[in-house]
């Protein structure tokens, strides 16, 4: 036996032994709830009369082989065409998008100056004559709503023709023209569908006739 001390020996025995840590446990995340993928909604397709406007302007664009450059918020419009080196042509408008019975005219308008060809009828009054001429036959082909909002503009649209035409020097109304616009003033608006939707007519007609396939010389502009 050691020579320790009675003291040191009950030491060891009754020295506390150092307490152990408490083993915490971390807490596990809860589980993720399975999140459902996002779905958008399906595009509705389109149905009445905003069906058959989209009809119309699928027609046209593909018929007469133009594009559109700019899709505007007025009311206004522009078409020209582009021949290139190779002899190429190409086709473009700028109009409104056909959401309603004025959109629609304006869009036929331009559509129409393909349609009869640049440069076929001089001046270029009697030019937007016929363009008109033509959307107002192919509301009525495609039974669309021809309102007194959409020959109050084709009668301000020729009659403004009419004044810069005369600005340039115009001696004299096309016949056709005089015609539609001296009906207008005695009888209204409404005279001129008759007058216009015959002028359409009797065009395509000729041109069928006459094996035009409405090309004409490139780089014209025209309202």
């Amino acid at each position: 036996m050691t020579g320790l001390p009675l003291w040191d020996l009950f030491g060891r025995v009754l020295r506390p032994k150092p307490a152990k840590r408490p083993v915490t446990q971390r807490a596990m995340p809860a589980p993720r709830r399975a999140t459902k993928p996002i779905t958008k909604p399906p595009v509705k397709p389109a149905s009445g009369m905003s069906a058959r406007y989209e009809e119309v302007r699928r027609l046209m664009l593909a018929r007469y082989v133009v594009r559109v450059r700019k899709w505007r918020s007025s009311t206004s419009g522009v078409a020209w065409q582009l021949t290139y080196q190779d002899g190429s042509v190409s086709r473009l408008i700028e109009s409104p998008k056909p959401t309603g019975p004025v959109s629609v005219a304006v869009f036929l308008h331009e559509i129409g100056h393909h349609a009869i060809g640049f440069g076929r009828f001089r001046p270029r009054c009697l030019e937007e004559y016929h363009a008109w001429a033509f959307a107002f036959w192919q509301m009525r082909e495609h039974e669309l709503n021809i309102t007194d909002r959409v020959r109050q503009r084709c009668a301000d649209a020729l009659l403004y023709a009419v004044a810069k035409a005369r600005r340039r020097g115009l001696k004299q109304v096309p016949g056709e023209l005089a015609q539609y616009l001296i009906a207008v003033d005695a009888q209204g608006v409404g005279a001129g569908d008759a007058l216009l939707i015959a002028s359409a007519k009797r065009a395509d007609a000729e041109a069928r006739t006459a094996g035009s396939d409405g090309d004409a010389c490139g780089g014209v502009e025209v309202g």
